[in-house]
């Protein structure tokens, strides 16, 4: 069962803690700027753990900031997935590494455990500021989301929640340098959710096929929401999210859904319009961002912002590793729901009749077909793997990944 934690309520001298400080950044653009002017401003440590990081452009730049950093004393580790980021030259970080810093790569390829994947997308530094978003290093992140540049931000915080986030990065880093994640000695579980203050908790997503501790606090708010608005670029919510998202509908609560048009991943796109039908039918309101690609991940649920890179589909709730943060904070609300409504004014609506004519023979077998790939196959394929892996295992499974 996916366990709860708490930082302490008090500082090492005993004085009460800082409330969090935030700064929400509404493009990629204004994100990998902030990003990119806290390593080149850092005193003591830069820890980034991405899921992709793309040579060229802002990656080259990113690259640039992180050796300068190590070249003036800052310890710099960085954490990347083997399969997101599998297409860096061999000796991209050469530099890096030449000037102090560490580079680990998270799981690479085996039979055991390619399913899974450390989605995750954070950067902290000086132990002071944190930065969590849906932007992946890449020079297509760096745009205002509407003339160029995938739509994607993401939000700065500074406070008690980075300390969760820091410890959480160590926990991942000492995992990532294991040989194909075995463990060595016992390890105390580690915490799905982990309260940071009366603002914010921060979510963390482990592989597993129980409890979700995104999806369980999104329906505890869902319960009492009078305004939700969803953006997700991959959706394919389980059956018992989608019966939680269409709930405050029936208490005559506006719901709205946002999802990607132009797309880079159109098998995705396929899989989560054969369920359109299922929310419209019950009133929900779906539109499509039409500008750019659609990349951001943001709940919101009156004066709560959930952020950060899991989306709502099968891969990001029950495969990946993935990080939310959970704000309740009535300004950074005001800021992400300012963006959202124009985000819906740059977006095409669906109605129930328009999905009915859209519903050819040749689109339903697609849809058919990509549904079963990504909601069933995927999964199951990915659970046979975790099963395997936690028999071969001589510690405890929830010593790596909690049961939920």
């Amino acid at each position: 069962m996916a366990t709860s934690a708490t930082v302490p309520s008090l500082s090492a001298d005993g004085s009460p803690l800082e409330r969090h400080r935030f700064r929400w950044l509404a493009s990629g653009r204004l994100f990998l700027q902030a990003q990119l002017e806290a390593i080149r401003g850092a005193r003591l440590e830069v820890l980034l753990e991405m899921y992709a990081f793309k040579a060229g452009g802002v990656g080259d730049e990113f690259c640039a900031a992180l050796v300068a950093a190590a070249g003036r004393g800052v310890r710099v580790r960085i954490l990347l997935d083997a399969f997101g980021s599998v297409a860096l030259p061999g000796e991209y970080f050469d530099s890096l590494r030449a000037a102090g810093g560490a580079i680990e790569w998270f799981n690479r390829p085996s039979l055991g455990t390619w399913s899974f994947r450390n989605h995750r997308k954070l950067l902290v530094v000086d132990r002071e500021d944190a930065f969590v978003g849906g932007c992946n290093i890449g020079s297509e992140y760096n745009g205002d989301g509407v003339v160029e540049g995938w739509r994607d931000g993401g939000v700065a915080v500074g406070g008690p929640v980075v300390f969760c986030l820091q410890r959480e990065f160590d926990s991942q880093w000492a995992l990532a340098g294991e040989k194909q994640w075995r463990h060595r000695g016992r390890r105390r579980p580690r915490a799905g959710v982990v309260a940071c203050g009366a603002e914010v908790e921060a979510l963390f997503i482990f592989p597993g096929f129980g409890r979700n501790p995104l999806r369980e606090a999104v329906a505890r708010d869902l319960k009492r929401a009078r305004r939700v608005g969803i953006c997700s670029p991959y959706f394919l919510p389980s059956r018992g999210l989608r019966r939680q998202l269409v709930a405050p509908e029936r208490r005559g609560v506006e719901v709205r859904i946002l999802l990607a048009g132009p797309t880079d991943v159109p098998l995705m796109q396929l899989a989560s319009r054969s369920i359109y039908r299922f929310f419209l039918e019950r009133g929900v309101e779906i539109y499509e961002y039409q500008p750019q690609i659609l990349h951001a991940k943001v709940l919101l649920l009156d004066d709560v912002v959930y952020i950060g890179s899991s989306n709502l589909d099968p891969r990001s709730l029950r495969i990946n590793f993935e990080v939310m943060l959970r704000i309740e904070d009535a300004g950074v609300a005001a800021q992400a729901w300012k963006q959202f409504e124009e985000d819906i004014g740059h977006s095409r609506s669906w109605t129930l009749e328009q999905w009915r004519g859209h519903r050819t023979w040749w689109q339903r077998l697609k849809q058919q077909v990509a549904y079963f790939l990504l909601a069933r196959l995927d999964p199951r394929l990915a659970e046979g793997q975790l099963r395997r892996w936690l028999q071969r295992r001589s510690a405890r499974p929830a010593a790596v990944w909690p049961e939920r």
